[in-house]
């Protein structure tokens, strides 16, 4: 009976994963009856590393439920409250409403968007030339859109490619090793796409959920924003495309897959094929994901409505207009979403416990009692190391109020108050991409249905993003220091 139970614990994931697990479960109640009520300090770290142990295990389990089951054990020891889970919540509403909405809308795009993506690989035959194309276009949307939103949209691309890889393989029109050499091509480009959300997504107020944050409390519009940034953010943008270049020409962390002929050509072919058997009415639909499209980008840009609500709006058009009607053919575009919204929902409850038991006091407390000129690189520094295992937008929260307090006290002049509010939001976006949690894109991908199938485990994207994170980290702080 126990065995039975032991086995159906958790589902398929490996035996010392869930021994880890309940451990994790037995361990800290003992911890806590041991060390009293004043151990919360102590405890809550306890939670954020096993949360992210749970990450990093992620293609063997999915996090949910171990995270869940860490989490409502947080909120049992009382570490946290649902009151505060639930005001997390409410601060990141608009996040939620996106993944729900938006993010599920796209699904109902993914024809043209594989139209537009195979025109791309049939044109752009020089890998380095195309894994630049993709950091450029996914920084370039993501300054104006949402890095979710362009993450989704390379998602449903990659798996597309995936699909004529695996059906290629499956009827021996492959082999094994030209068949994982198609995943690891897939891999590479997703990471660059990836980490272009990131250079992109620190320039703008709208680029990332924090800067809308940092430019409410420090008073800037969105050009001031972007002016204030620029001095960091554009040395940063040209090294990251640098980095791309040197990382694919010299196949270094795993990169520099190329896409074989036989490959690129069964792209073709089908691509070549489903042109053939397109019917006026699908050419239809394709003018209408086309015009939709547009009129996305226009209404992200000039930000007619929250995130989520427009996404909500284009999946009504999308579907109406291509007469999907009927509730089942809704479903599957809510299958990729929905899972990593319940995720995301269980973050909030760890980030509340950050919160309640002051975590990174002690750090802000550091960095605040240093001199004016250390300041600056140190709060870059802190946020990086900070958002790189915890919430980038709760990071930069935190540290916002610290520094607003600072400011309303005459500790520090709004100059540095200025200089302040760039280091932090430079801090959170650029050195967070050095693993999978610090950036809710990342996470996204990690999680998504796509990176097991292409072996994007949690260490192999810390591993491929590393260079990524050493080059934006170091020519961030040079900056910041020089510039700011």
């Amino acid at each position: 009976m126990l065995n039975t139970i032991f086995k159906s614990f958790l589902g398929a994931a490996p035996v010392w994963y869930k021994t880890c697990i309940i451990s994790f479960l037995v361990l800290n109640p003992i911890l806590f009856s041991f060390a009293g009520t004043d151990s919360g300090f102590i405890l809550g770290w306890i939670i954020l590393l096993q949360f992210i142990f749970t990450l990093v295990f992620s293609i063997q389990c999915y996090p949910l439920q171990p995270g869940g089951l860490i989490a409502f054990q947080a909120l049992l020891l009382g570490l946290t409250d649902p009151k505060h889970v639930l005001h997390e919540i409410e601060t990141n509403l608009e996040v939620i409403l996106l993944l729900v909405f938006m993010v599920s809308a796209i699904f109902f795009m993914k024809n043209l968007l594989m139209v537009i993506f195979t025109k791309l690989l049939q044109t752009i035959k020089s890998k380095i030339l195309l894994s630049l194309l993709f950091v450029i276009s996914a920084a370039f949307l993501s300054a104006f859109l949402d890095a979710l939103t362009v993450t989704a949209v390379l998602i449903t691309v990659t798996i597309g490619f995936y699909q004529i890889f695996e059906n290629s393989y499956k009827s021996n029109e492959i082999n094994k090793s030209e068949f994982e050499h198609g995943k690891s091509f897939l891999a590479d480009i997703m990471m660059h796409g990836a980490v272009g959300t990131a250079l992109g997504g620190v320039c703008t107020i709208v680029g990332e959920p924090q800067n809308l944050l940092i430019a409410d409390k420090a008073g800037w519009e969105f050009m001031e924003f972007f002016y204030r940034m620029a001095p960091v953010t554009m040395p940063v943008l040209v090294s990251g495309l640098i980095c791309c270049v040197l990382i694919e020409r010299f196949k270094v962390f795993n990169y520099g897959f190329e896409l074989s002929d036989s490959l690129r050509g069964k792209i073709i072919s089908q691509a070549n094929k489903a042109d053939a058997e397109r019917t006026d009415l699908d050419k239809l639909h394709l003018v209408i994901e086309a015009i939709l499209g547009i009129c996305l980008i226009l209404a992200l840009g000039f930000h007619l409505a929250p995130v989520g609500v427009i996404g909500l709006f284009l999946m009504v058009f999308l579907t109406a207009f291509k007469g999907i009607t009927e509730e089942h053919q809704l479903g599957g575009a809510f299958k990729e979403s929905l899972p990593f919204t319940a995720l995301l929902v269980i973050f909030f409850v760890v980030v509340a416990v950050i919160s309640d038991q002051k975590l990174f006091t002690p750090v802000i407390d550091v960095v605040l009692a240093t001199s004016e000129n250390v300041q600056v690189p140190l709060f870059y520094l802190a946020n990086g190391a900070l958002s790189a295992i915890s919430d980038n937008v709760f990071v930069a929260t935190v540290y916002m109020n610290e520094i607003v307090q600072a400011l309303n006290n005459n500790i520090i002049t709004q100059d540095q108050f200025d200089r302040l509010a760039v280091a932090i939001n430079t801090g959170t976006n650029l050195p967070s991409v050095a693993t999978p949690n610090g950036q809710a894109a990342f996470l996204f991908l990690l999680t998504s249905s796509l990176a097991p199938l292409i072996g994007l485990s949690y260490m192999r994207m810390v591993y491929k993003a590393l260079p990524y994170t050493i080059v934006l980290t170091l020519v961030g702080l040079a900056c910041v220091i020089y510039y700011i």
